[in-house]
C-alpha cells in the first residue's frame, strides 16, 4: 500500500500530510494528529516518491518529511514537494544522529521551514515517546496557526504563549541605549538557523570586540553543527557553551540543546551556568533566561535581538534587558517564517527597532562602530 489520500471536508483545517517510512510511526503519529483539534491528515505516504504523486491533489498545508527512506528519501524529494506545493511548510523528521542533523540543516538552507528530532521509539522508551508527541503537536499547531487567527486564538490558551500582533498593530517603541554595548545576545527559534547564518555573515570580521550569545531552539547534535556555521559565517571562534566557560569577547557561544544558558558573576568574571531545568516556555534552552540575566550584569550595555520564532519565548527577557535600558531589535513579519517570538517582543514593548533581516547586520554593526576586517 504505502499512500493513503483523503478527502477534505468543508470546515477549514491545518491539511497535514505524512511521509515517513514505518508505518507503525506513521500510524501513531496520524493517531495523534487525529486527536488535534483544527487538523486533519489529508494524506500519507511511504517514501518520498509517493509522496510527489500524491502532494498537489492532497494540497497539504504541512509536510512532516522523514529523512530516511526506501526508493525516494526526504532530502531528494524535498525541492520537488516545495515546487508541487509551493504554500506548504516541510518540518524535517530524523533520528538524532551527525548525520541527520547535519542534513536538516540543509534542508533548511533548501526550503525547509522546520525540523524534528525522533527518538529511537523501541531504545528511548514511552518518556521520549510523549516528548515528541508533544513537540509535534506543538509545531503542527504552531505552523497551522499562522493564517488562521480563530485557530491560533485556542492554540494559545493551550500553549500559554503570547498573542501574535494583528496586522496593521502600532507598537510603542523604547530608545535605543547611548551606552557602548558589551555583549550582543540572539534568540530564535523556527527559521532561526538561516535567519542567523545571514547576520552573521553580513557581522563577519566586525565581532572581535564582543561575546556573541546564541539561544536557536534545537536538540542536541543540531547545536553543536549551528556552533560551527555560525562561527564560520562570522569569522571568529564560537562552539556549544561549557559550564563555568569565561565570557570572552570575540567568540560565539551557542547554548547547548538540553540546557539552558545563564550569565553568572564569579568574583571580577563573567561565567557561563548551564542546568537541565525545567523546560521555559516549552523550550529547553530558552531565550528567556539568558535574556535576563544578561539584564542583570550588563544593565544597558546590552545589545539583543529576536529573530523568527514560533511561541513568545524571549519577549519576557527582552523587557528585562528594556527595563534596564539595553536595546532590543526585533526581526520584522515580512521577512520572518514565524512572527510569534519577534511579533510578541514589539507586543510586550520591548523592542527599539522592528527591522527587516537584510538590515539587521548593517544595524548592529552601526550601533556597535565596527567597521569590516575582512
Amino acid at each position: 500500500m504505502g499512500a493513503v489520500l483523503q478527502h477534505a471536508g468543508s470546515v477549514a483545517r491545518t491539511r497535514v500530510m505524512l511521509v515517513e517510512d514505518s508505518a507503525v510511526v506513521r500510524g501513531m503519529m496520524r493517531n495523534w494528529l487525529d486527536h488535534l483539534d483544527g487538523v486533519e491528515v489529508v494524506a500519507t505516504a511511504q517514501n518520498g516518491q509517493i509522496a510527489i504523486d500524491l502532494v498537489r491533489v492532497a494540497a497539504p498545508d504541512i509536510i512532516i518529511l522523514d529523512i530516511e527512506m526506501p526508493v525516494m528519501d526526504g532530502t531528494t524529494a524535498l525541492p520537488h514537494l516545495i515546487r508541487l506545493a509551493p504554500g506548504a511548510k516541510v518540518v524535517m523528521a530524523s533520528t538524532l544522529t551527525n548525520r541527520n542533523a547535519q542534513i536538516s540543516l540543509r534542508a533548511l538552507q533548501l526550503g525547509a521551514t522546520d525540523y524534528i528530532a525522533k527518538p529511537s521509539f523501541v531504545r528511548d522508551g514511552n518518556a521520549a515517546r510523549d516528548e515528541f508527541k508533544a513537540e509535534l503537536l506543538r509545531k503542527i499547531e504552531g505552523l497551522g496557526t499562522i493564517d488562521r487567527p480563530h485557530v491560533a486564538e485556542a492554540s494559545l490558551q493551550r500553549s500559554g504563549w503570547l498573542p501574535i500582533p494583528a496586522p496593521g498593530t502600532r507598537f510603542s517603541l523604547r530608545k535605543v541605549s547611548p551606552t557602548q554595548p558589551r555583549v550582543l545576545l540572539f534568540g530564535s527559534s523556527t527559521g532561526g538557523p538561516s535567519a542567523l547564518g545571514k547576520v552573521f555573515s553580513g557581522l563577519r570580521g566586525r565581532l572581535s570586540r564582543f561575546p556573541v550569545l546564541v539561544v536557536q531552539h534545537m536538540p542536541p547534535t543540531f547545536t553543536a553543527l549551528l556552533a560551527e556555521k555560525l562561527s564560520e559565517a562570522a569569522g571568529i571562534d564560537g562552539g556549544e557553551a561549557r559550564q563555568n566557560e569565561l565570557l570572552l569577547p570575540g567568540r560565539i557561544y551557542v547554548a547547548p540543546g538540553g540546557f539552558h544558558m545563564r550569565l553568572q558573576r564569579v568574583g571580577a568574571d563573567t561565567r557561563l551556568a548551564l542546568d537541565e531545568g525545567p523546560p521555559i516556555n516549552h523550550c529547553r534552552p530558552a531565550v528567556d533566561p539568558l535574556f535576563e540575566s544578561a539584564a542583570i550584569i550588563f544593565g544597558p550595555a546590552v545589545l539583543s535581538t529576536v529573530l523568527t520564532g514560533m511561541g513568545s519565548d524571549g519577549a519576557r527577557g527582552a523587557v528585562a534587558i528594556a527595563d534596564r535600558g539595553g536595546t532590543v531589535l526585533v526581526q520584522d513579519e515580512a521577512t520572518s517564517v514565524v512572527w510569534g517570538m519577534p511579533g510578541t517582543t514589539a507586543q510586550i514593548g520591548a523592542a527599539a527597532e522592528i527591522l527587516p533581516l537584510e538590515k539587521i547586520a548593517g544595524r548592529i554593526s552601526n550601533l556597535i562602530g565596527a567597521r569590516s576586517l575582512s
